[in-house]
């Protein structure tokens, strides 16, 4: 029981906050996540002798999506809610910059906004790889096992995601300049 309870902790202490953020992230819905990120900390528990600590990852994120795509059949509507990457967004493009110029810091948080509204608008298969692999920071293997799909399809979906961001992006880039 003791084991257990380690073995429990500790995947909790490494995994949870990226439970609720794939969550929070698939679902844009706060109430929704916590649900989800529970759901997902019960199964852990109750699984938590029949899988290798070493393994863990890969099982804990498929059943998190799992869950995440039975809620949103559930819910049946897909209604776009805020959902909260910005933090990630916003780091990294603060790494890209230089200074407080308050110019600067404005076309940053207008971009870090663009940015996350054109990952809402890629189509789920392409969403998901991105999210796992940009975001969460999956490997291809992982995340072929997380969505049941072969490693090159999960590449494609990559390769497609990041161009069709691209695009949008770049597009957008342009519009600002003129």
């Amino acid at each position: 029981m003791k084991l257990a309870q380690t073995k429990y902790n500790f995947l909790i202490q490494q995994y949870k906050n990226n439970i609720y953020s794939y969550s929070l992230y698939m679902l844009h819905n706060k109430a929704d996540a916590e649900d989800v990120t529970q759901e997902m900390l019960i199964k852990i528990w109750k699984n938590v002798n029949c899988f290798n600590i070493l393994s863990a990852k890969a099982w804990i994120i498929k059943s998190t999506h799992n869950l995440c795509v039975d809620c949103l059949r559930k819910r049946k509507a897909f209604s776009y809610k805020e959902c909260s990457i910005d933090d990630y967004l916003s780091e990294s493009i603060m790494d890209c910059s230089s200074g407080n110029d308050p110019q600067n810091l404005t076309h940053i948080k207008m971009l870090t906004s663009r940015v996350k509204e054109t990952i809402q608008l890629l189509p789920e298969k392409l969403k998901s790889v991105f999210v796992l692999y940009e975001i969460q920071g999956l490997r291809y293997k992982e995340i072929s096992k997380v969505l049941d799909m072969p490693i090159n399809s999960v590449k494609v979906y990559l390769f497609r995601a990041r161009k069709q961001l691209q695009k949008e992006l770049k597009c957008y880039e342009e519009h600002e300049i003129v």
